[in-house]
């Protein structure tokens, strides 16, 4: 060990920069792209809702942000990606109305928000979704890491990871969402609310699964309680139903059930009592 100490010491600076750059094996590897990503979504989010925001400016500048992206994760020469952004720009007034619902949901179901202004600036689960959503239109365009690494940003912010590949319906409602784990083959219907700390995830994880439906599909009207964990792709939760907190599922459920995880309470007496 000291002798390789003093090797290393004594290593000249030209030969260890050498062996780094020999290690940086990703060509296309670049963390701007992360970054450029980040101030993409901030910019697209302002953009949609902030009534300060000037829409018709600022479309100007995502388009020339979106650009960038393309050059940065656009590796295949072989796919149109110069046309994502035509295509996805006239998808962006069908999201916000989406968007808009979400945002209505959450203010009729939650008695604790004041507003719906409310919603949009201080809801972390509306954050999420508004991300996930306007990722998941690139993801559909066949351009899948800046949407990943929108979620992913929008996943830092809130605890909430949805994978963008997930298709999520009308009306979607996460509250307090912190600890939120939604599969990319999950299916969820609409006016479905779920609370903080639900997983819909798989039941296997393996490599050869990848183009496979692995999470679970969840009908229309489910409410989905805090901590409760739903795995397989096979697995479908029926309409109208309500999984309590806690509870692990594996397999289907029928429309209107209601499943709950049993606690047992045991009560802890003095070792002096009889």
């Amino acid at each position: 060990m000291v002798n390789f100490e003093l090797q290393l010491f004594g290593m000249d600076k030209s030969i260890i920069i050498k062996k780094i750059n020999e290690n940086k094996k990703q060509p296309n590897l670049r963390y701007r792209l992360k970054r450029n990503v980040e101030d993409f979504t901030n910019l697209l989010f302002l953009t949609l809702f902030d009534i300060e925001t000037p829409v018709e400016e600022n479309i100007e500048t995502l388009e020339l942000q979106f650009d960038e992206l393309i050059n940065l994760a656009c590796w295949d020469v072989e796919k149109p990606c110069a046309k994502i952004w035509s295509n996805y720009l006239e998808r962006l007034p069908v999201v916000l109305e989406k968007l808009n619902m979400d945002a209505e949901a959450i203010a009729s179901c939650d008695p604790a928000s004041l507003s719906i202004e409310e919603v949009y600036m201080a809801y972390p689960g509306f954050y999420a979704i508004a991300i996930y959503r306007l990722a998941h239109e690139l993801y559909n365009k066949g351009f899948p890491l800046v949407p990943r690494l929108m979620t992913e940003y929008a996943h830092r912010q809130t605890g909430v990871d949805i994978n963008p590949g997930a298709h999520i319906g009308e009306s979607f409602f996460i509250d307090h969402a912190t600890g939120v784990v939604i599969g990319e083959t999950a299916i969820i219907k609409n006016n479905v609310k779920i609370y903080q700390g639900v997983t819909l995830g798989a039941l296997f994880v393996a490599k050869d699964l990848q183009k496979t439906k692995r999470h679970p599909t969840i009908e229309d009207n489910v409410t989905i309680y805090a901590n409760a964990t739903i795995l397989g792709g096979d697995t479908i939760i029926g309409e109208n139903s309500i999984i309590g907190g806690n509870a692990w599922v594996t397999s289907s459920v029928p429309p209107n059930s209601k499943v709950f995880h049993n606690a047992e309470i045991l009560v802890k007496t003095h070792p002096n009592v009889s």
